[in-house]
């Protein structure tokens, strides 16, 4: 079971004058879920003030309709802000997405080809014959895919078709690496050290590393969402990440040129949101927070950033507007920047599209970026000047990924959501999704399963309201993130400000092991999972209970029920008594009181316990009185490489965990491999 396990196993027992019940398994895991809403709509901040500043113009005319060339949740986004505008909306999807939420939210769909994305989403000619029967007048790219891609804006220019974007000269000067480094450094925009021009193989990285000076960062000149990139400490490393970089590069953009720079250790990532019109004009959108990330992924944002000034971010702001009137950008998009210790700030790299994390600086300003896209691409002017921008509050997002979070902090994992329900009662949440119960996570797409957004009047609010909604976020049938979610959430550094693109492995230097109980936590799982066991066991009684029964059923007398309690292979002696719904659990030598409402077939049981609130889940119960619960959320290398694996388009290595001599290979280059299969034997 994937998520926080406080306790490889609790097994109860109850006695009573030496009777003993069976033994019920309880698990405490740090899993979240809840039941699938079925309102797609529903993806808006449930409050903000910010986000109901925005006004749905009927009478500004803009599209008819617009193809979304896109899938899932950023699919779903793009529709709904349609929908506000009164547009129609035509889905693309392959074979596999034929009963994807992003296709039964809009009004028409095409199937575009079976599921690989070189065959569908990446399929030009397909897209462009799905317009052409549909008469769509324009395509918004969502992020990803075909967004960054100058060949397909041209073929949609060729049509008469508008590309909801910037113009191809933009997307080619800011989505190649090399030349809007150049471009930076002309606009006067700060930029980072390094090789201006395409390494062409590992002996040229090598030199070039040696003369920047390690560490140096390598990565794919058309790449971003952190595919292509490795850092480098020494030749070895080097040799070994041009070689993954170039290929992991080819098969994600097709384009496996490298540029080599250096590597800033221990920086912030912060970004800056830009928007730009036809007429000129171009304004920045405040900054978002995104140093927490595994991979060069990033897994929480946020906006603002708790580490600038005004008047780094008015300097940070501006040089991002200098460089996106240099190449006349009329869209939005995402100026990223490296910051150090001493808020120096250096170009990254520039977004043309709209980013996975635009919602928290929506949360913050007020504003639609899909509609302001739509809005620029139509030939509208900005209706907002620089003054105009607030920072109202503060937005948190986490990225919730159908991954392993205690393998490498999350590699993907695949299944079917057989149990989903986001935390939409909750005040101040917004959840961007594209997924339903019964959904298949699988091997072909990116493995994300939402983007979980929380708002507040300030940072502590925001950071509370995220740890509710992880608490209540019930996702079942795969394995997820969202213990890892919770733990930086509340981490102490985390908390404070004090954190770097390095996080997660400075916090968790052996690997995320989830979360580890304090002696009053651990206390506080006893006494619940005791009382959650007799509210289980009476529960069973009430039910044998049956008037017309042939055979008559003893109740229980149990005044005090006495359990043995196992977690952590620890045994420990817990007696439970019972008064309406609370219970009295004398826990080592302590005495708690835990009151709830023992609705035993609810996902989600809130318990009170002395006074705190919890939100536990109880994620499997079997009839023979074994249950597990979830609590508080909750390669290895002598170093010789045995074999590499893609998946979800980033290159994972293997290593061997002991000397040995390798055996048989049981895969071959281009087989499709899952978890738990047998690859390589050592003998």
């Amino acid at each position: 079971m994937a998520g926080l396990w406080v306790g490889e196993a609790a097994l109860v027992t109850a006695g009573r004058r030496g009777r003993r019940w069976p033994q019920p398994l309880l698990r405490s895991a740090a899993l979240w879920t809840l039941k699938h809403v079925p309102h797609y709509s529903r993806q808006h901040l449930v409050v903000s003030r910010s986000l109901c500043s925005v006004g749905y113009d009927s009478n500004e005319k803009t599209f008819d309709k617009i193809l979304v060339a896109n899938r899932g949740e950023i699919a779903c986004r793009v529709i709904k802000t349609c929908k506000k505008m009164g547009i129609k909306t035509v889905a693309i999807h392959s074979d596999v997405d034929a009963s994807s939420v992003h296709v039964k939210m809009a009004d028409e769909a095409v199937c575009v080809g079976p599921a690989p994305t070189s065959k569908s989403y990446l399929n030009m000619d397909a897209i462009m014959e799905a317009i052409k029967k549909t008469g769509a007048q324009a395509v918004h790219p969502g992020y990803g895919f075909l967004s960054e891609n100058k060949e397909f804006a041209k073929c949609l220019a060729a049509a008469d078709v508008i590309f909801i974007g910037p113009d191809t000269h933009a997307i080619q000067a800011m989505g190649d690496k090399i030349e809007s480094k150049l471009l930076a450094k002309n606009a006067k925009v700060n930029t980072i050290p390094g090789f201006d021009g395409v390494v062409k193989d590992a002996d040229e990285a090598v030199r070039i590393a040696r003369e920047i000076g390690y560490p140096v960062m390598i990565k794919a000149s058309a790449g971003g969402g952190g595919k292509g990139m490795r850092i480098a400490w020494d030749d070895e490393e080097t040799r070994d990440g041009f070689r993954f970089s170039s290929q992991e590069a080819a098969s994600s953009f097709g384009d496996d040129r490298l540029l080599i720079e250096k590597f800033i250790d221990n920086p912030r990532h912060i970004e800056v949101q830009v928007l730009g019109d036809k007429h000129g004009n171009a304004l920045w959108l405040n900054e978002r927070e995104c140093s927490i990330q595994r991979r060069n992924q990033k897994v929480v944002e946020e906006a603002p950033s708790l580490f600038l000034d005004s008047e780094t971010r008015r300097a940070m702001g501006e040089q991002a507007v200098a460089l996106a009137k240099a190449v006349n950008y009329s869209s939005a998009g995402t100026v990223e920047f490296l910051v150090d210790s001493k808020k120096n700030f250096y170009f990254l790299e520039m977004n043309t599209r709209l980013q996975v994390e635009h919602p928290v600086t929506e949360c913050i300003t007020g504003l639609d970026l899909v509609q302001e896209m739509i809005r620029v691409a139509k030939g509208y002017p900005l209706r907002h000047k620089q003054a105009d921008i607030p920072i109202n509050g503060w937005a948190v997002e986490c990225r919730v990924y159908a991954e392993d979070p205690y393998k490498s902090f999350g590699l993907p994992s695949i299944g079917r959501l057989s149990q989903y329900q986001e935390p939409l009662h909750l005040p101040g949440v917004r959840v961007d999704s594209g997924i339903q119960p019964g959904s298949d996570i699988s091997i072909y797409y990116d493995p994300m399963i939402s983007k979980l957004i929380t708002y507040g009047s300030d940072r502590r609010e925001a950071l509370k309201r995220m740890e509710d909604a992880l608490d209540n976020y019930v996702i079942r049938g795969v394995t997820h993130n969202i213990a890892l979610l919770r733990e930086v959430i509340i981490n102490s550094r985390f908390v404070k400000g004090d954190i770097n693109t390095k996080f997660l492995s400075d916090v968790y230097p052996d690997g995320f092991k989830g979360h580890q109980l304090t002696e009053n936590e651990r206390n506080q799982l006893l006494a619940i999972a005791s009382s959650l066991f007799v509210a289980s066991q009476l529960r069973a009684h009430h039910f044998q209970e049956d008037e017309n029964s042939r055979v008559p059923i003893v109740k229980p007398q149990v005044a005090n029920w006495e359990l043995s309690v196992k977690l952590h292979d620890e045994v420990y002696t817990v007696v439970a008594s019972i008064s309406g719904p609370t219970f009295s659990v004398e826990v080592d030598e302590s005495k708690l009181n835990v009151t709830g409402a023992w609705n035993l077939a609810s996902p989600l049981l809130s318990v009170n316990v002395d006074g705190t609130q919890r939100m536990i889940q109880c994620l499997s119960r079997e009839a023979g009185g074994n249950m597990s619960i979830q609590f508080l959320g909750t390669v290895v290398a002598e170093g010789q490489e045995i074999c590499v694996i893609e998946a979800m388009k980033m290159q994972n290595s293997m290593t061997a965990g002991k000397t040995g001599k390798v055996k048989s290979v049981h895969c071959k280059a281009g087989d499709t491999v899952g978890e738990g299969d047998l690859l390589v034997e050592l003998e």
